[in-house]
């Protein structure tokens, strides 16, 4: 074999020594849940917006506060006395103040309308962690197959990088023979040094697409499940109406549910922005004790018990609430006008993808079928070549095109698999069930 490939060879071989770790698509998917850095990101974000609800809720229930103090007061006073003369006294003594006051809202607008939109916020969290789950699924379906499809197609290459280093030397053997030509052997030759370069690069893309996995689910990669032609479930979507998809969408999709509660929330920080116009109302209720409150009253008690209500009524706040109010409603318009172009793209999001899966069926049914004619089209020429009507030119041509239909039937079978994995996902349907289902085509 010629050097430099027996170089590529000993270089793919070396790649996978290390220690690993076998897995399929279903193993690598629950690994990433655990192991992935966006999703863990995802869920502490979850998390934070989660804790709006409880901060929200407080501002309406009792505020209870209590105060302690206890001083040592040192009064210096100077006096007239009758002759006119200033008499210097000097006193110390402590002094102590005890309070204890709660106060319950009774009317705020603003605090129920702040309530109201933590509601909105957390339904907001949840659905962008439901939509970044469906996207992982994504994550790690495209990047399992396409590290199948490297590997694949490094098979491919190999394979053809052998016959042609087959023909090559035949080649030479006949040119010598005196009965080949020079043209079959630069022919040959210049096959050989092409496949070398693609060998190359299927090597690279090999190690990248592992790595690229490898970095999901946080753990060292050997053996991949390869894909099963026969367990591929060639079906198109159900139900066959692109429509349905699309108003399944729209209904499901976490992402717009993202939006909608945007929207909600913009709307409440509308009313709350407006509640500056309106009064507040509380009840008050306080008691206190104090010794020695001051200097007039040295040595002296006083405990003060009080209910009651305090209103606040706003007047003018120098055109600041109307100001936000404005604001309010322009990022209230914003959410609105974001969610319809989301609404819009997602629709077309679905359509491309419902068509990558009715008609990659298709597409994988055409090329299994180009294969096989590729396959006897190569054994024709084989047998022609034999008897002498075709040249060895001719031969590789086919044994290229068979070749090349392999690598398009192979990198089909994986589109249709991806482009399953994100229509379930557009609907919010990729979860762990869909990976399974998808899991099925592998061999194990």
């Amino acid at each position: 074999m010629y050097p430099i490939s027996k170089f590529c060879t000993v270089l793919a071989l070396a790649l996978p020594l290390s220690q690993a770790w076998a897995l399929d698509l279903t193993q690598a998917y629950q690994a990433a849940l655990e192991q992935d850095a966006s999703i863990k990101a995802s869920r502490a974000y979850a998390d934070a917006g989660r804790e709006n609800l409880p901060l929200a809720r407080a501002q309406l229930l009792p505020n209870i506060s209590a105060s302690f103090s206890r001083n040592r007061n040192q009064l210096d006073s100077s006096t007239p006395n009758i002759l006119g003369e200033q008499t210097q006294s000097s006193y110390s003594y402590p002094s102590s103040n005890d309070t204890v006051s709660v106060r319950q809202p009774i009317y705020r607008m603003g605090q129920w309308a702040q309530y109201r939109q933590a509601q909105a916020q957390v339904a907001d969290v949840e659905a962008v962690l439901e939509n970044d789950l469906q996207n992982l699924a994504v994550k790690v379906g495209s990047a399992y197959f396409e590290a199948l499809l490297a590997q694949d197609q490094l098979a491919l290459n190999r394979s053809q990088l052998s016959t042609n280093n087959a023909h090559l030397e035949s080649a030479r053997r006949l040119l010598a023979g005196g009965s080949g030509t020079r043209t079959e052997v630069d022919e040959a030759q210049a096959r050989l040094d092409m496949g070398i370069a693609q060998e190359l690069e299927s090597l690279q893309n090999v190690d990248y697409t592992r790595q690229q996995l490898q970095v999901m689910v946080n753990q060292p990669l050997d053996v991949l499940a390869a894909l099963d032609p026969e367990k591929l479930s060639l079906l198109p979507p159900q139900p066959a109406s692109v429509d349905a998809w699309i108003t399944r969408a729209e209904q499901s999709s976490a992402e717009l549910r993202a939006l909608r509660a945007r929207v909600d929330a913009s709307g409440h920080e509308v009313s709350k922005a407006r509640s500056g116009h309106y009064p507040t109302l509380d009840a008050v209720a306080q008691w206190s004790r104090s010794n020695s409150e001051n200097s007039v009253s040295i040595n002296s008690s006083y405990e003060t018990r009080s209910v009651g209500i305090q209103l606040s009524v706003p007047i003018f706040a120098g055109g600041g609430v109307n100001s936000s109010v404005r604001q309010a409603l322009a990022n209230k318009e914003r959410a609105e006008q974001t969610l319809e172009a989301a609404r819009r793209e997602l629709g077309v999001r679905v359509y491309k993808e419902f068509r990558g899966v009715s008609e990659g069926v298709l597409r994988v049914r055409a090329l299994e079928q180009a294969v096989r004619s590729a396959e006897l089209a190569q054994e024709s020429s084989r047998k022609s070549f034999q008897g002498g009507a075709r040249t060895r030119i001719d031969v590789l041509n086919s044994e290229t095109a068979v070749v090349v239909a392999k690598r398009d039937l192979a990198q089909a079978r994986y589109v249709f698999l991806i482009s399953q994995l994100r229509l379930q996902a557009l609907v919010s349907d990729a979860g762990l069930a869909c990976i399974e289902s998808v899991n099925l085509a592998l061999k194990h």
